[in-house]
């Protein structure tokens, strides 16, 4: 388990895995963590809204209903795969879970799925899942007819990828709701354990793989350049990586270039990098203009050789 992400670095994971997201006014903030613990966190959570409608539904987890006041997700994945961002803290998503199912998450030993769970909220002995997952609800009138458009599911494996590899989860820490309580059937319409299979497929790992870490195949040259390390930026180099580091910056609407750019670092790269920064939603020391992986990657610099 570990800390939960802050919003600035949530938004950024979610965006370096080319997740389309909009943030819905007042998701910074909007949480019950005064009702309970948020965090460590062990997982990712998947529901089905019983809705329809992207306005009315990202409203309702928003605000929640008069038993159950919101957020009830931390965002909500639309028909087109957008995901709108409701909460950065504690949510009414999960409610009470089988501890069995928890512990089989945090250690990812469980097979094709974890074991049943036989407890729900207000069991003896259920814990409380609000506090130990992210949740997204996915917009579905959860009855096993209404479609799951490729986008959308293309979303949940994408939104699930970047909350893993951020934390350096595997797959096995993505559950439904019908796994985790013994009440719920969401999400319904898709299988639980092909959505894992998905999600470590773009994690870059074989889900036959044992807990045990082997040395991974040689991976194929990638298309964007890696992250070249914050120290290679403070020594000023000279580097074609420079030019297309700029030339991104220049396309995204960062440019505080008077010319250029050119392969020579400069206080105006700082400053462009910045506003690259500032545009994916960091704040204070964590836009100082000095590249880190998250925004790195996110900005998708091309290979110069």
């Amino acid at each position: 388990m570990s800390a939960p992400l802050s919003a600035d670095r949530l938004l950024a994971a979610l965006r370096a895995e080319g997740v389309t997201v909009v943030e819905h006014p007042g998701w910074r903030g909007h949480h019950r963590n005064r009702a309970g613990a948020w965090g460590p966190v062990a997982g990712v959570m998947i529901h089905h809204t019983v809705s329809t409608g992207t306005a009315h539904s990202v409203e309702m987890c928003f605000d929640g209903y008069d038993s159950l006041p919101g957020p009830l997700c931390h965002g909500v994945i639309a028909k087109d795969g957008t995901v709108h961002l409701v909460s950065d803290g504690r949510a009414n998503h999960a409610g009470g879970g089988d501890p069995s199912v928890l512990r089989a998450v945090i250690t990812e030993t469980y097979g094709d799925r974890p074991p049943a769970p036989r407890v729900h909220q207000g069991s003896p002995g259920a814990v409380d899942g609000n506090s130990r997952f992210y949740g997204f609800e996915c917009i579905n009138l959860g009855n096993g007819i209404d479609p799951w458009p490729a986008e959308q599911l293309d979303a949940i494996e994408r939104v699930s990828a970047a909350l893993c590899r951020a934390h350096g989860w595997g797959a096995r820490s993505v559950i439904g709701h019908l796994e985790w309580s013994d009440w719920k059937s969401d999400p319904k319409g898709f299988g639980m354990p092909a959505m894992r299979e998905r999600v470590q497929r773009r994690l870059g790992v074989d889900p036959a793989r044992p807990a045990v870490p082997k040395p991974a195949p040689p991976k194929p040259k990638p298309q964007y350049e890696p992250f070249p390390g914050r120290d290679f930026f403070r020594k000023a180099p000279r580097s074609a990586i420079v030019t297309a580091m700029g030339r991104r910056l220049v396309a995204e609407g960062c440019s505080r270039y008077r010319s250029g750019p050119g392969p020579r670092w400069t206080e105006a790269d700082r400053q462009s990098y910045a506003a690259w920064q500032r545009k994916l939603g960091f704040r204070g020391a964590d836009a100082d203009g000095w590249p880190g992986a998250a925004s790195w990657n996110a900005l998708k610099v091309p290979r110069t050789k």
